[in-house]
Order: structure tokens, then sequence, then C-alpha cells
């Protein structure tokens, strides 16, 4: 007989896309890439495509809990990530939820506004977000105007600002930051990682395509494979930037639906 082998075990929380784009389709493909067994907590059924969300169906508080109880009871999960969660209730009850394991490790993306411009945060959520969720947190990952929004500042415009604007996130609790440049300007991409201690500079050129629907599902994602397998939080965020960077340049070339496409999850399968 041969022997059990362990395999790493990551959850996403997060909301359904059924057109495959972003969500826990997308976090459930990344973990795939990764080799990472994928487990899901359901928090909304959303009707979407790439040109838009037209409908959102919230779980139930109590069928989030029954789902997030129901997988951390069984399963040794070794990273967390969170995603769309609609709205101050939910967010409270996953962050009670995240205080029930809290020895594993929550990468927290704030997500508040779909790639279309559909709004997936309701705005009085925001203060429950920064109170409640983003103190679980081992990493948060918001993009430029999530951290305005979460400072209630303005848009960063430079690095130096970025760089200010990490620092200040560290207010809320969490015990790193990674500030996406991807909706800012410029030849590259640039992210800012700080840990408390020191700031770590990304960059990647940028990838010219309106096939961006998921990055940040991707990217907290992957970040959240890299720690299910055992990586220090740096390479972890290093390895998921150079995958969405990837992601991105295969998925320029694809046409997928007619609006804000999805990047290749799959471009990695394809190499190998």
């Amino acid at each position: 007989m041969m022997a059990a082998e362990t395999v790493p075990i990551a959850l996403t929380i997060a909301g359904s896309d059924p057109s495959g784009g972003a969500g826990i389709q997308a976090d459930l493909k990344t973990f795939s890439a990764f080799g990472i067994y994928g487990a899901t907590v359901i928090t909304a059924l959303t009707a979407q495509n790439t040109l838009g969300v037209t409908g959102v169906f919230p779980i139930s508080l109590d069928f989030i809990a029954a789902q997030f109880r129901s997988v951390v009871s069984d399963l040794k999960v070794s990273a967390m990530k969170t995603g769309m969660l609609g709205d101050a209730a939910t967010v409270e009850t996953i962050a009670r939820l995240l205080g029930e394991v809290p020895a594993v490790p929550v990468i927290v993306d704030p997500v508040m506004v779909a790639t279309s411009g559909d709004v997936l945060l309701a705005p009085d959520a925001i203060d429950a977000v920064r109170g409640a969720l983003l103190p679980r947190a081992r990493l948060i990952t918001p993009n430029i105007p999530e951290a305005s929004r979460l400072l209630d500042g303005p848009l960063a415009e430079t690095e130096a600002d970025m760089r200010v604007q990490a620092e200040a996130l560290m207010k809320f609790g969490c015990a790193a930051v990674l500030l996406k440049g991807g909706h800012g300007t410029g030849a590259e991409a640039v992210d800012v990682l700080f840990d408390g201690q020191e700031h770590h500079v990304l960059r990647r050129p940028r990838v010219a395509t309106r096939n961006s629907h998921g990055t940040g599902c991707t990217l907290s994602a992957a970040i959240a494979a890299g720690l299910a397998q055992g990586h220090p939080m740096r390479e972890a965020v290093e390895n998921a930037k150079r995958f969405v960077w990837h992601a991105l340049f295969a998925g320029a070339q694809m046409q997928i639906g007619k609006g804000n496409g999805p990047v290749d999850h799959n471009f990695a399968l394809r190499k190998a």
C-alpha cells in the first residue's frame, strides 16, 4: 500500500463568479496552478460576466458559518483568503469565524469594486472591514482606490505616496500590507510590500490588455497558496506577482466574452 501524501490545503472565502474569471472560480484555478488543494466558503452568488454584475444573492450568515466550520473541522487548512464579502454583517461574521482558527494565516483582499466598476461592498461595511477584519489579516492586498477608501484619503500617485499609505494601513492592525499599483500609470506596475519594518518594491512591465478581470482575486489566492506551501511572506508575494504577470500576458491573447475578459490561469498548465 502506498503511503498517504499530505497535500497543502488553502481555503477561499468569497463570492461566486459564474463567468469563471474572478471570485471563487479564479481562486480555485489559482490554487490548482500552484498544486494546492482548494476548499471554499461561498459568501454570495452573483450574476455577472465580462460586461458587469447584474445581480447579487447573499448567502445567509448561518449558512456561511456552517460552510466554514464544516471545512475547518475536517480539513487541515494551512492558509486562507477572503474576497467579496458584500455587507457589514457578513464582514463581522467572517471576522468572528477567523477568530476560531487564529493560527491559520489569512490574506484579506478588501474587494470593493469589480473590474467593470460595479460596487461589491456596501459603503457602510467599510468600517467593519477596518475594525473587525483587517486586524485578523496576516496580509492585506488593497489596490490604490481601495487603499484610498480605507484611509479616507487621496489616491496614491507616486511610489512615495504608496509607501506612506502602506504604513498608514498598518494602523488597522494587520501584520503586513501589499499595496497594489495596477491602477496606477507608467510603464511599470509597481506594488509596495510593507512588513512593519521594511518596504519591498515589486516591479513588472505593465501589460496593455483589457483582460484583467479577476487579477486581485488571483493575486491574493496565489499568495495564500504560497503560504500554504510554507513559503515566507515575501517569497509568496514575489511568486504571486510573477504568476499574475504571466497570466495577464497570456490572457491578453484570449477572446473570452465581450468586455473585460479574464486572465489566463491555465498558462502554466499549457507550458508544462
